[in-house]
């Protein structure tokens, strides 16, 4: 079965940290670039970050530039999105999806994973 799952969402306070990871099954990451999106209630799904096969080129919604870093370990098929500074506004589901390329559109996804809760509160 070719699947991305998720892990390492949870609750968090403001100010703290939380590392997602995406890891594949049934298929290698190597040749993908996976892209991380989030969902926040009643808003519409918007990307977060990607990074490429390579792993030499990323980047970042303004809203979490300087704050969240993505990165990946082919070895362990597995992609990260290090979130720190964490802010009641990036509650939303996370979603990570594989692609062949990194678009800041949804266009060309192959593979969506079923996205892990991160809820940012006091």
């Amino acid at each position: 079965q070719l699947q991305l799952v998720e892990s390492g969402g949870g609750l968090v306070q403001p100010g703290g940290s939380l590392r997602l990871s995406c890891a594949a099954s049934g298929f290698t990451l190597d040749y993908y670039a996976i892209g991380w999106f989030r969902q926040a209630p009643g808003k519409e799904r918007e990307g977060v970050s990607c990074i490429t096969s390579s792993g030499r080129i990323t980047n970042y919604a303004d809203s979490v530039k300087g704050r969240f870093t993505i990165s990946r370990d082919n070895a362990k098929n597995t992609v990260y999105l290090q979130m720190n500074s964490l802010k009641p506004e990036d509650t939303a589901v996370y979603y990570c999806a594989a692609r062949p390329y990194c678009s800041a559109n949804e266009y060309g996804i192959d593979y969506w994973g079923k996205g892990t809760q991160v809820t940012v509160s006091s």
